[in-house]
């Protein structure tokens, strides 16, 4: 009996034996197109190839698809468990063409896979048709040796497949498994078709036309095949069982899960153990595509799951979380063919584990509430709206739990109800918006979200992805089309772009419709809104189109490495200055970054000097940069640092990078920064490239603030600082290693020759020498010697007034300097004649007649200023009269 591993295998190996592409399975969330919420089919992530818009070195492709229906339109979570076919999570083999084989290639390919690769019997297969397809119906006639009878034309859309109302479309042939007359049931197209006697296993699509919205058809010019047959189903049918849930890979599921319960896997516990096992596989692959729970879009689906998983296994009677024990098991039954799995499997465990305790906690309180709701309720009747809203709103109980929990007593809920309750509370958050201070035309915003949801983030994982354009808003108004020049905000349903928050800037990029071409300038997020703030610069943009998101990756990838450095860099500032150091504000720009911070010094050359070897030596290691999810509490628990700026809500992201090894504050092997952050960051330290710290600098009363450059930014800095060395040297005609001490000799040698200079100037301000210059006059008993110089500075003149005083002996002296357009005055006084005249007085005479004012010193000296030189004669003279009046 094969194995779903190996049926897989021989699949592939199949197609790829003939002549097929094997290509990996494209993550649950679609790259390429964005009105699906989870790939549901394996023909997603080849959508383009079939229109003809890209083009890729391979015209036959064979995948197993991982797919996902448990969200929107294509939604089986509430049969899961109940029937034996449905799942949340299933793979999809599929063989393709793009343009090169078509009908005739397809169906004997499919024929010889059946029945010799998979043996099974060709008497118990029978196809449908498109009702209108002969060219289908004879080719099976020549190739399988068909009967008309096992040959069902059905003029129905069951046989005719539309990619949407418009676009590639065509007929397609259903490849039927005959379990026998001892199973109820009649083929398709009868009375009894859906009955289980008759399986479908496998489905070809012949992508042959094209429609238009009036409903007419054309041909293609590239007609394609397109085909799936589930994995599980085709399973089932090989190792002689009735129910996927009865395969060897269920199986084992199912197993583990009753091994952990401690409950028989075939006992009244059975519909348990097979959600469980389901929901394992669906939120273990989400979260290993990058989903995280959340109460918005997909993070939400994945929620939902979860926590029905985690109800499931609390009527196993589990007293503990159950779910992140199994990811072992599902690690082993499918991690060969979804490497995936493992690399994400303790990010995996990690989040099924905060999830279901979280869940836990209120999940027994939520039931004994909706035990006690149906206890007043006649036998049979619906469950009120609003006690299933209750159950919502206060317990985290999404309407399809209750749903399933009520399934099982035989119970609904009034819906109508539950959706008026709803309602209410929107109208009491919009009018709470209203009155929170909030700019008036933000409201559109809320609108927004109340209308569409919040934007769906994608960008931790991808710099590009397909959108659908929700609004387009110009003056706080929504308008329909944005023509060339236009300035404009573009929301769409889900986006790589970063919005501004936490000190990260804004991503910058294009958005392109088939229609138009703008230019994203900035992005911003208001009330869960992403904002992609753009300028149409070809062609219009309209609500409703679908768009192609394009992140300037550069500009992306710079703004990265200085937000992942900013990371290293607080750790290192905390180990270098102390504990104290906390964020304080950040900036992570492309060109650069800033980083603010708790400590009262200004640092040392030699702190700089450590912390930037030390972020270096982080980024040399290149160790991983991973994220983790949980709540704040156990973030911090672990020692996370929370960052300056940003709201924390129930779950946080926890980003580590670098390992501490036999040094430092940590035990070996324990990790170096671990922050919580919302932000986006290299894949590895070593994609920071290098770090340069600028400089240190106060920001605020008690605030640092270092700056600092990384990747290439760092670099050419480096080179700019190389290039000035060289032409240093150059200039010097010294080698670059000796510089610094050629610099030091100039400096010296520079320091003397002012010294000398300035002796030479003072000296021929006063004539010459000690012996030059005028003779001292006596006034009122006061000896008195004033001089008027030039070429002089401020800041020469008391050594000119001391060796005036050295002079005189015993008296006052005055000196009146021209310093170019402005005037300085100096006055001195011998320690003998202080207790009759003080330098101050003398100055404050002279700076007045000057032009000045006031001037200060000491009794036996004083400096002041005036705005006329030419007014020196009259300073003199007011100084003599001074002296004469005392």
């Amino acid at each position: 009996m094969p194995s779903l591993n190996e049926i897989r295998s021989t699949f592939l190996n199949f197609f790829e034996r003939n002549g097929h592409r094997v290509v990996d399975s494209s993550p649950l969330v679609p790259r390429n197109d964005p009105t699906l919420m989870f790939a549901n089919s394996g023909m997603v992530q080849f959508k383009n190839c079939f229109t003809g818009v890209e083009k890729r070195d391979y015209v036959r492709a064979t995948t197993s698809q991982k797919c996902v229906r448990a969200g929107g339109k294509h939604n089986d979570l509430d049969n899961v468990g109940y029937t034996a076919r449905h799942h949340t999570f299933f793979e999809m083999l599929g063989n393709f063409s793009f343009g090169d084989y078509f009908k005739e290639g397809a169906i004997p390919f499919a024929w010889e896979l059946l029945t010799r690769d998979f043996d099974i019997p060709k008497d118990r297969l029978l196809v449908t048709v498109y009702h209108t397809d002969d060219e289908a119906a004879e080719i099976w006639k020549k190739v399988a040796g068909l009967s008309d009878d096992r040959i069902i034309r059905i003029p129905t859309n069951d046989n005719f497949w539309q990619m949407g109302p418009t676009g590639p479309c065509g007929p397609c042939t259903e490849i039927f498994f005959d379990h026998g007359p001892s199973i109820w049931g009649g083929p398709p197209g009868s009375a009894e078709e859906d009955g289980d006697r008759f399986i479908e296993i496998w489905n070809l699509v012949f992508m042959q036309n094209e429609q238009f919205e009036d409903g007419s058809m054309r041909a293609l010019d590239m007609q394609s095949i397109d085909t799936g047959m589930g994995l599980e189903r085709i399973g089932a049918l090989l190792q002689g069982k009735h129910d996927n849930y009865d395969t060897d890979l269920m199986r084992s599921l199912i197993e583990a899960s009753a091994h952990l319960t401690s409950q028989d896997p075939d006992g009244p516990g059975k519909v348990h153990h097979r959600v469980i096992a389901d929901h394992l596989r669906s939120t273990s692959f989400l979260i290993a595509d990058g989903v995280t729970p959340s109460n918005e879009g997909r993070g939400y689906v994945l929620r939902r799951i979860l926590r029905r998983a985690a109800r499931h296994a609390h009527m196993l009677g589990a007293q503990d979380p159950v779910m992140h024990r199994l990811v072992a098991s599902l690690v082993r039954q499918m991690g060969s063919a979804y490497p995936e799995l493992v690399r994400a499997q303790a990010l995996i465990e990690e989040t099924l584990k905060l999830e279901e305790t979280r869940f836990r906690q209120t999940l027994d309180r939520g039931l004994k509430l909706l035990d006690e709701e149906l206890a007043g309720l006649p036998e049979g009747a619906a469950l009120p709206g609003a006690a299933a809203f209750k159950l919502y709103d206060t317990y985290g109980f999404p309407l399809d739990l209750t749903q399933d929990a009520l399934r099982e007593k035989g119970r609904e809920v009034e819906v109508a109800g539950f959706e008026a309750a709803m309602a209410e509370q929107k109208a009491k958050a919009r009018a709470a918006w209203s009155g929170s201070g909030e700019a008036k035309d933000a409201r559109i915003w809320f609108d927004l979200a109340e209308s569409h949801g919040a934007t769906e983030f994608l960008g931790y994982e991808l710099e590009s992805a397909e959108g659908q354009i929700l609004a387009l808003v110009q003056d706080s108004a929504e308008i329909d089309s944005g023509a060339e020049g236009a300035e404009l905000a573009i929301v769409v349903n889900q986006t790589p772009f970063y919005a501004e928050a936490g000190g990260q800037v804004g991503d910058t990029g294009l958005i392109r419709t088939d229609t138009g071409l703008a230019e994203v300038t900035d992005t911003r997020k208001v009330a869960g809104v992403f904002l992609h703030m753009a300028r149409v610069i070809e062609g219009h943009i309209g609500r409703g189109q679908p768009a192609k998101l394009e992140v300037n990756h550069a500009r992306r990838s710079a703004i990265r490495a200085n937000h992942s450095a900013t990371h290293l860099l607080h750790e290192a500032l905390r180990r270098r200055l102390g504990d104290h150091v906390a964020q304080k504000g950040s900036l992570n720009a492309p060109d650069r970054l800033r980083f603010d911070f708790s400590h009262s010094a200004a640092m040392s050359a030699e702190d700089l000097s450590v912390v930037e070897a030390e972020i270096n030596a982080f980024i040399r290691q290149n160790g991983p940069v991973e994220t983790r999810i949980m709540t704040p509490d156990d973030a911090r628990g672990l020692g996370a640092q929370a960052l300056f700026g940003e709201k924390y809500g129930d779950e946080v992201r926890v980003v580590s990078m670098g390992t501490l090894a036999g040094s430092g504050k940590g035990a070996d092997g324990a990790t170096y920064s671990l922050e919580l952050c919302g932000g986006t960051h290299v894949r590895r330290t070593g994609d920071i490239g290098a770090c340069v710290i600028l400089g240190d600098s106060a920001s605020s009363a008690g605030v640092r603030r270092v700056e600092a450059l990384t990747g290439q930014a760092a670099l050419d800095h480096l080179r700019a600082q190389a290039d000035r060395l060289h032409e240093i040297a150059a200039a010097l005609k010294a080698p670059a290693n000796e510089v610094t001490d050629r610099v030091r000799a100039l400096a010296d040698e520079r320091r003397q020759l002012a010294a000398e200079v300035a002796n030479l100037r003072r000296e021929l301000a006063m004539g010459g020498g000690a012996s030059g210059g005028p003779e001292a006059k006596e006034i009122n008993g006061i000896p008195f010697v004033a001089q008027v110089v030039s070429g002089v500075t401020g800041k020469d003149l008391p050594a000119l007034v001391d060796t005036l005083k050295q002079r005189v002996g015993s008296g006052a002296v005055l000196i009146v300097a021209d310093t170019g357009g402005k005037a300085a005055v100096a006055a001195g006084v011998t320690e003998d004649m202080t207790a009759r005249v003080s330098a101050v007085d003398l100055v404050k005479a002279a700076a007045a007649a000057l032009g000045g004012k006031g001037g200060g010193g000491r009794p036996d000296m004083a400096q002041a200023g005036g705005a006329d030189p030419s007014k020196a004669d009259a300073a003199v003279a007011a100084v003599e009269t001074l002296l004469e009046g005392l």
